[in-house]
């Protein structure tokens, strides 16, 4: 067992034994049955970038209406982009679809790292966190709460992004042969409830004795981070146009790109300046706000337009949606501010 001559892996799985989380996609400690790795690879990949909070509703909403990893792969794409909606990142989602139907095509999940990132969308990190927790391979498994902990563990004062092989490496160090998916979840509950960002509870640690950062003083100062660079801004419009009877006229994006494959309103492509792009032949009126939104890369503000569009109206661009078959929920985030802002100026204006 590569446990470390202190019997670090020991004390932590011990802790995990009796304060693990509770959490929709995981087995608890203690329970003969493996953990399925639909729901373990599932979990995983809603995660990324993502809080645990706002994921568990989408987590069982999406394995109560497909609950195998086959059911997923037989549904409609538009379905599972309106389910994702709100999680952002959506070039996961299309991942997701895709990665289901080719392990639904080889009859389960391949039991190894090295074949688990062959699928798509899946990476180094995902491969190993399946890997390990549903098949209890010993793979080292690093998050960013994994991150955090290990370079408070070891004193790594190196910046991240620069200080991520330095912390494998130390991850690699502790990782045990026996009970891998149980250590690998132990040490992302610690960095979640115990040593979190800001004031870790180091007194109440199962490896406060052995943390170099904390006999420092420097915990909660670690890790380090090289400085943010500032995000650009860009600018676009959002065309909101609403058929007489009702109906709302909608855009499908391309599949690659940003928010690839989902529903929104019509307009230009963002940049530096916003460009009036109107898919229909239309009074289209600035409702006089904006919807703004922060993406991983850049900011973004949206003029809008509204228009109520008659019934013999072709659009240019898009396609309408009747006001029974729309869901706002099945819209982006960023598309569902438009909408909210939009509405209300249908219903004041009308």
């Amino acid at each position: 067992m590569r446990d470390g001559v202190d019997g670090r892996a020991g004390a932590l799985l011990a802790w995990y034994d009796a304060h693990a989380r509770d959490l929709p996609w995981r087995v608890p400690p203690g329970r003969a049955d493996r953990p399925d790795p639909y729901r373990v690879w599932l979990s995983e990949v809603m995660l990324q970038q993502t809080t645990v909070a706002a994921v568990r509703g989408y987590f069982e909403r999406f394995t109560t209406r497909w609950p195998t990893v086959a059911a997923l792969a037989a549904a409609d794409d538009a379905d599972v982009m309106g389910e994702w909606a709100g999680l952002g990142y959506y070039a996961r989602a299309r991942n997701l679809l895709k990665c289901a139907r080719v392990v639904a095509g080889m009859g389960g999940f391949p039991q190894t790292r090295a074949g688990l990132q062959e699928l798509p969308g899946i990476g180094p990190y995902t491969a190993a966190a399946i890997a390990a927790i549903a098949f209890d391979a010993p793979e080292v498994v690093v998050d960013g709460n994994v991150e955090r902990v290990m370079a408070r563990m070891f004193r790594i004062e190196t910046p991240l992004p620069r200080a991520k092989p330095e912390i494998h490496d130390k991850a690699a160090l502790l990782t045990p042969d026996a009970r891998p998916g149980d250590y690998a979840q132990a040490v992302m509950d610690l960095g979640a409830t115990i040593c979190t960002p800001k004031s870790p509870a180091c007194g109440i640690c199962p490896w406060m004795e052995h943390c170099r950062a904390r006999a420092a003083g420097i915990a909660a100062a670690l890790p380090k981070k090289e400085p943010k660079k500032a995000k650009p801004t860009r600018f676009g419009i959002a065309y909101v146009g609403r058929r007489a009877d009702g109906a709302w006229l909608l855009e499908r994006r391309p599949e690659r790109g940003l928010l690839g494959g989902m529903l929104g309103w019509p307009g230009a492509e963002w940049g530096e300046v916003a460009q009036e792009a109107p898919p229909a032949a239309a009074i289209w009126r600035d409702i006089g706000v904006e919807a703004r939104h922060t993406f991983t890369h850049f900011h973004l503000y949206l003029g809008i337009r509204a228009a109520t569009l008659p019934m013999g109206c072709v659009p240019e661009r898009g396609e309408f949606v009747s006001r029974h078959d729309f869901r706002p929920s099945d819209l982006p985030t960023v598309m569902r501010k438009v909408f909210d802002l939009a509405r209300d100026a249908f219903e004041t204006v009308e």
